[in-house]
């Protein structure tokens, strides 16, 4: 096969070929991007959700606990002071241990859009050997 037996395509018509495929596939990245970051934002807001409601009832049951604990080391012959430190120190080193796994669950979460990159790159790649071929 020789170069006379391709049909002529114009030089415009390529061009314009080109930048309405590229045109598309940006505008599928830009989408895919959308959807994971979507995805990720809903995971990370559950996630929060979970927390904030964990806090909460916790906090209620707490006052309960607490109250009957300081009762309880006072039947023991504490004084009511010092039987509410006690109770309030334990409570605040479960509280810091609470927030340190949230916080560590929290940095496990990747935020970065993965696939859409990912994506990227392949494209990048076949874009560059599209035209280091042509």
């Amino acid at each position: 096969m020789t170069p006379n037996d391709h049909p002529k395509t114009s030089t415009a018509s390529l061009l314009q070929s080109l930048i309405e495929q590229l045109s598309g596939l940006f505008r599928g990245e830009v989408d895919l991007l959308k959807a994971e970051m979507s995805e990720k934002a809903s995971s990370l807001g559950g996630a929060l959700g979970l927390v904030v409601a964990g806090v909460v009832v916790t906090l209620v049951a707490l006052h309960a606990f607490a109250a009957a604990a300081v009762f309880g080391l006072m039947e023991y012959g504490l004084h009511p002071g010092l039987a509410a430190l006690a109770i309030g120190a334990v409570l605040a080193l479960i509280a810091l241990i609470m927030v340190k796994i949230a916080v560590a669950r929290m940095k496990n979460m990747s935020l970065t859009p993965e696939r859409t990159a990912n994506s990227v790159r392949k494209d990048a790649d076949v874009i560059k050997e599209k035209t280091h071929a042509g």
